[in-house]
């Protein structure tokens, strides 16, 4: 098949760009600084020569928008809105005036739809959309606006031969570098990976080989159409989660932190508090509804593969190493 991932260069983009290029599918990336051989230019926000790309394309999975790991400032929240809205209106037009349209376009959404809760996990059917939760800060409901509106627009969108489905995805735990998993595994190492104020919070999330499957799983899928969670089955708070991943790492100590301390260090980090205290309870009703079955549905299954892997990658990373981790010979 030829597959379309605008904005294919980030983290979960390289995890789809490997893994479906192994398995013999032509990628193309749409990015606004091509630096492969076959990625082609574009700006995300009107239409040009890279329409040609998704013209007689088989499948489009469309990523591009603004990193969430930043400050929230008003400036950054604005962008994630107007590179996502933006992004999904434009790549809708492109499928629209295509003589031969894809015959599916997956759609990045996001996980952070639903409400900051800890009483009920959140399907599809029955899930909360947030937005207007007491007691938490004013500009989490903006980023439940970003991901309304990014959905709308591909719904709107006039693609009458092509299935339309909205990834809602947990994060994607994979061992590259500058990943969500690198981040958290970096803290465990410090020993600073304990409870996050309490630590009561629910954290999804979702295997990186699981969420490739979910996303060939949806292509192949002719029935399925609408917003579909990618999450593996079993979140747990936030605490518990940290605590397998230590122990899958060899380090038992992890300080806890406060509300303030987590602020302190997402602005060290210039990130946001959001990523760490939101309650995300997030289940994948619909995959498993449709016969989708999870490799890695069990944190603790999940994270030691993850480490596994972290830590032979780094080994073939020191200098002076070989391809398979051992010291070059002399």
């Amino acid at each position: 098949m030829k597959i379309v991932l605008p904005g294919g260069t980030g983290q979960v983009g390289g995890v789809l760009r490997r893994s479906l290029a192994a398995a013999g599918h032509e990628i193309v990336v749409l990015t606004r600084r091509p630096s492969r051989e076959g990625d082609i230019a574009w700006d995300g926000r009107t239409l040009g020569s890279w329409a040609d790309a998704v013209d007689g394309s088989d499948v489009v999975i469309n990523l591009a928008g603004r990193s969430v790991s930043c400050r929230y400032t008003d400036e950054n929240l604005r962008a994630m809105m107007d590179s996502r809205v933006d992004s999904a209106r434009v790549v809708g037009e492109a499928i629209a005036a295509a003589r031969k349209p894809p015959r599916v376009w997956l759609q990045m959404s996001t996980a952070t739809i639903y409400a900051h809760r800890f009483d009920a996990p959140n399907d599809e059917a029955t899930g909360v959309l947030g937005g207007d939760e007491p007691g938490v800060p004013d500009y989490w409901a903006y980023s439940v606006e970003i991901a309304r509106n990014w959905e709308r627009e591909q719904e709107r969108a006039a693609t009458p031969d092509t299935r339309k489905v909205a990834l809602r995805s947990a994060m994607v735990m994979s061992p590259d570098r500058g990943g969500v998993f690198d981040y958290l595994l970096w803290l465990a190492r410090l020993g600073l990976g304990g409870p996050v104020a309490g630590g009561a919070q629910y954290v999804s999330w979702i295997h990186d080989r699981d969420f490739v499957r979910a996303v060939e799983f949806l292509i192949d899928r002719d029935d399925i159409s609408g917003a579909v969670n990618l999450a593996a089955p079993a979140p747990l708070p936030q605490r518990e989660f940290m605590r397998v991943l230590r122990g899958a790492y060899g380090m038992p100590v992890g300080l806890p932190a406060t509300r303030w301390m987590a602020e302190v260090g997402a602005f060290a980090l210039r990130s946001d508090t959001e990523l760490l205290l939101k309650s995300r309870r997030v289940v994948p009703g619909r995959l498993r509804e449709a016969g989708f079955t999870f490799d890695y549905g069990a944190w603790p299954l999940a994270t030691a593969d993850l480490v596994r892997r972290r830590v032979r990658r780094a080994r073939r990373e020191r200098p002076g190493s070989g391809r398979d981790g051992t010291a070059a010979r002399a």
